[in-house]
């Protein structure tokens, strides 16, 4: 059985190190999972006006997608110690869906930054966001991946720790999602 996993990215830029790390994850994943990854950067600020005549097209899709799915992978940069603006907006949409998509959905969440952190208090605070909208995240050791633009040559992660701590993450994602069964 394939495991099908919802990957948010939650930075906008072309050569963001938070897409390395996702495309990473992807290129490392197990076995039998298959991860997609979502885009929220054409989705409007929330504004609960817009939910008039029901959610955007573009909301209840990336909802769908997370419905569908055995389980969900975030990987965040940290900005001004939390996460990103744009990561917020696409969680803040999704979870105004009345069934609640990430409730009891296996989670994983990665963090980076170029500092020496790697982004530990920007997971903190998703993981604060995420446990209020029911998602069932892993629990630790949180992934995190510090002084990313030192690790990403040529738009790769070649660092064999990282790379090593990314697939373990996967294989704790995959463990998570079947015991979910």
């Amino acid at each position: 059985m394939t495991m099908k996993i919802a990957g948010f990215v939650g930075s906008l830029r072309r050569a963001a190190y938070s897409g390395v790390v996702m495309d990473t994850l992807i290129e490392l994943r197990p076995e039998g999972m298959e991860i997609e990854r979502l885009s929220i950067g054409d989705l409007p600020l929330y504004n609960e006006d817009l939910k008039e005549d029901g959610s955007p097209r573009l909301v209840i899709d990336l909802a769908d997608k997370v419905r569908a799915a055995d389980g969900v992978l975030i990987v965040t940069p940290e900005y001004n110690r939390s996460f990103s603006g744009v990561l917020k907006n696409a969680l803040d949409w999704i979870s105004t869906e009345l069934d609640m998509p990430f409730r009891g959905k296996p989670t994983a969440i990665v963090s980076q930054s170029t500092g020496m952190r790697g982004g530990a208090l920007a997971n903190y605070h998703l993981r604060q966001t995420l446990s209020v909208i029911g998602a069932a995240m892993l629990t630790g050791p949180e992934a995190a991946v510090a002084q990313s633009g030192d690790l990403v040559k040529d738009g790769r992660i070649e660092d064999e720790r990282t790379r090593k701590r990314l697939r373990k993450e996967l294989d704790m994602l995959a463990e998570a999602i079947a015991r979910a069964g």
